[in-house]
């Protein structure tokens, strides 16, 4: 028999904030967490502007020193942020000899996925590698590099010995990791699982590599710079994060009491198989997952439909992606209340499905849409209400994550009111 699976625990580190209570009271008041990038000279980049993660003290937000130096940043913001989620949903797995578990640890999987892994680690030691030899590659290069080491770190850190499972599918990564540990836990492979993505990719290489690919925004105003949805947008802005949800069997949460914040209600996910870094301008293919997803959540045009965009603010992202929504919902389409996040929080890449499923989860149980900010002149092809400037207060009974990635990746998950 399926299971039922809904959404127990929430974690954040993002530009906007380093919890999730911040970061969602940062979203509603439009807060733009892009600036000029201060981690490293931009002098001779193309791009200057980023979402970096601010005033960040992971030993202040709960990790012990010598961890913290063992690890790269991006290993570093997926632990805070799944422990902040399993602090939050209350489950603990207890390791043999101690008392206070309420979890088996067979039963409690990982699913944190990243799009590029330890990206400064892979820099740093090639560098070292070429110009001064490979005596002096560091021994720990390889476990601080590999994607699937932060969800490594957090079994080993919360005694996780359930299903682990790293996705790698760039931006859409991890609602793919969502949406996969949504199937496992409804066909009871697990009772609960660690479920989001993680990224660290501001570096000067990256940022040349995606500047000179004229996939980012080369704005000198970092206010204006992410534009997703408007005629004056011109390329996305790189960010930094990380973001975890604990799914958890329905059954599971009720017999401990936990608080649940939605259900997960249904996913969806296709391949363009059309190219390996443009969107399929027909938007069928997109539009097919987002059909899957909305037909598993049992959609009808009763519900108040909310949608988390992809919404990137490039050439070739916003105008396919607002035709899928018109093949997927028909007339719907216009009616439902869609959002860009990534207008205050910038494109955290593999990271980016996770946080913008908690955004999503949290407009639909507080009934408050966040808004696409600085949408000041909408693209007439991106003819849709994506929430212009302001939140907006909305009944909703169903809200929709949506995720497009570099080599076709198309991603969709639904949560729903229980």
């Amino acid at each position: 028999m399926e299971k039922r699976v809904v959404v127990t625990g929430l974690g954040a580190v993002t530009p906007i904030g380093h919890n999730v209570e911040t970061f969602w009271k940062n979203l509603l008041d439009g807060v733009c967490g892009i600036d000029f990038i201060r981690s490293f000279p931009t002098d001779d980049l193309p791009s200057k502007v980023a979402a970096e993660v601010k005033d960040f003290d992971p030993v202040a937000l709960g990790l012990d020193l010598p961890f913290v130096r063992k690890q790269d940043r991006f290993t570093v913001f997926a632990t805070i942020a799944a422990e902040q989620a399993l602090r939050m949903s209350g489950l603990k797995a207890a390791k043999e000899g101690e008392d206070g578990g309420n979890i088996d640890p067979f039963r409690l999987g990982v699913y944190m996925g990243s799009g590029v892994g330890g990206f400064f680690q892979q820099y740093n030691e090639s560098v070292k590698m070429y110009t001064v030899g490979a005596h002096m590659v560091a021994p720990t290069f390889i476990t601080k590099m590999i994607a699937n080491i932060a969800g490594g770190n957090i079994a080993i850190r919360n005694n996780a010995c359930g299903p682990n499972l790293t996705v790698v599918a760039a931006c859409a990564t991890s609602t793919n990791s969502v949406g996969e540990a949504y199937r496992a836990i409804k066909h009871g492979y697990a009772d609960a699982i660690v479920a989001g993505g993680s990224e660290a990719p501001l570096i000067p290489m990256g940022i040349a590599a995606f500047a000179n690919a004229r996939a980012l925004s080369r704005s000198e105003d970092p206010q204006y710079a992410s534009l997703p949805f408007n005629a004056n947008r011109a390329g996305f802005v790189m960010g930094e994060g990380a973001g975890a949800l604990v799914l958890e069997e329905y059954e599971h949460a009720k017999a401990r009491g936990a608080e649940i914040f939605a259900e997960v209600v249904g996913y969806g996910h296709t391949c363009d198989a059309y190219h390996v870094a443009a969107p399929n301008p027909s938007g069928l293919t997109q539009a097919e997952a987002i059909k899957q997803c909305l037909k598993e959540a049992q959609y009808t045009s009763n519900d108040v439909l909310h949608i988390n965009a992809h919404g990137t603010g490039t050439s070739l992202n916003d105008p396919a992606e607002t035709q899928s929504y018109k093949l997927a919902l028909g007339a719907d389409a216009y009616k439902a209340h869609i959002n860009s996040t990534k207008s205050m929080t910038g494109h955290l890449l593999g990271a980016a499905g996770a946080v913008e499923a908690i955004a999503a989860i949290l407009a639909l149980k507080e009934g408050i849409v966040p808004p696409t900010i600085h949408l000041d002149t909408p693209d007439p092809a991106c003819d849709l209400d994506y929430t212009p400037n302001e939140a907006r207060r909305v009944d909703l009974t169903l809200a929709l994550s949506n995720s497009l990635g570099f080599g076709g990746h198309n991603a969709c998950i639904a949560f729903r009111k229980l």
